[in-house]
């Protein structure tokens, strides 16, 4: 794997773990490696939309356990009780 791949998924981890430090020293070492404002962006979005999908998830099921009939829409296309 190259290392900007690599990179644009530790940063994606790092966003969806909300791991300020590591997104820190990371987006250091993607504009070193090349990688574009845009390139990163996205990466921050997609991970956002996993990191939402998975709490959406958690409270749905949550919801389930409390007998609350009220559910929320998941990010993704597959709507089930299991994260994204």
């Amino acid at each position: 794997m190259d290392e900007k791949t690599k990179l644009l998924i530790a940063l994606g981890a790092a966003t969806a773990a909300n791991c300020i430090p590591c997104f820190e020293h990371l987006y250091y070492e993607a504009g070193v490696a090349g990688l574009t404002s845009e390139e990163i962006q996205q990466v921050v979005d997609l991970a956002s939309k996993v990191k939402n999908g998975a709490h959406i998830a958690l409270k749905n099921s949550i919801h389930d356990m409390m007998g609350i009939e009220e559910k929320c829409e998941l990010p993704c296309s597959a709507q089930s009780n299991c994260s994204c």
